[in-house]
């Protein structure tokens, strides 16, 4: 699965989803996980109320089961969620993407909860839909 981070200095989830100016994705499975790819968004990204220059964002991670964030915007989590990603936002700005990816890696190898088998299923069964198409 594909896991995305807001991330300032791609070491910990320290940006706001919509001010983000970049966000590392990493492939996570039961093996272990592997940078593969940091996404780069230009342009002002502060809050201006424009939900236009969301929509880069959200068609970038449409891959990914789950983007971590430092705080995000309640449409732009709604509209996640409609694409089958789910937002989660770090207990502190400090918080190390690595130490999130171990925990992913051992959790997957384990069982577990339920929101995250739900939220790998939804990714599959896209997938499989648009395989079918």
């Amino acid at each position: 699965m594909k896991i995305a981070f807001a991330t300032n200095d791609k070491i910990h989830i320290n940006a706001h989803f919509g001010w983000a100016k970049q966000m590392t994705v990493y492939e996570v499975s039961t093996e272990g996980y592997k940078l593969v790819d940091t996404l780069e968004f230009e342009g002002d990204l502060k809050e201006d109320g424009s939900e236009d220059k969301l929509v880069p964002k959200l068609e970038a991670l449409a891959d990914c089961t789950i983007v971590y964030v430092s705080a995000i915007g309640g449409s732009a989590a709604a509209r996640l969620i409609r694409k089958n990603v789910t937002p989660i936002k770090s207990k502190t700005e400090e918080e190390e993407i690595v130490e999130i990816l171990q925990r992913l890696v051992e959790t997957l190898k384990g069982s577990p909860p339920p929101w995250l088998r739900k939220a790998l299923q939804q990714k599959e069964r896209n997938f499989a839909e648009l395989e079918a198409e």
